[in-house]
């Protein structure tokens, strides 16, 4: 669960890389998202906002907690937390597979909680 919970919030870790070939590393070739807004983004969607994004970093404050592990399958594990980001406040979920001595993503989404939900 350490492990997991060292990479959330996932793509806002530098300690695990700011280049587009570290974000391809973390996640897996079938890896998609659910954004906030409910549209489903792809891989390479992710990867290209990622890679724009850390061309000119902004230093936000995220605020992680409540976060539980579930093993669904043998090295898959579903990671759920909740993330205050200034007055935003979301719920995420990332599916992980550990294959080769490395975590990869397989899917993330986030939803946004209403103020006093």
């Amino acid at each position: 669960m350490d492990e997991l919970i060292a990479r959330e919030p996932i793509f806002h870790r530098p300690e695990f890389g700011t280049a587009r070939a570290d974000f391809e590393r973390m996640t897996d070739p079938s890896f998609f998202e659910i954004g906030a807004s409910g549209h489903v983004y792809s891989r390479s969607h992710v990867l290209d906002v990622l890679e724009q994004r850390h061309r000119s970093p902004v230093v936000e404050d995220l605020d992680a907690s409540d976060f539980h592990v579930v093993r669904l399958a043998n090295d898959v594990y579903l990671l759920t937390y909740t993330l205050h980001q200034a007055e935003r406040m979301t719920r995420r979920t990332t599916l992980w597979k550990r294959g080769d001595g490395t975590w990869r993503a397989l899917f993330h989404q986030g939803t946004v909680v209403a103020p006093g939900a």
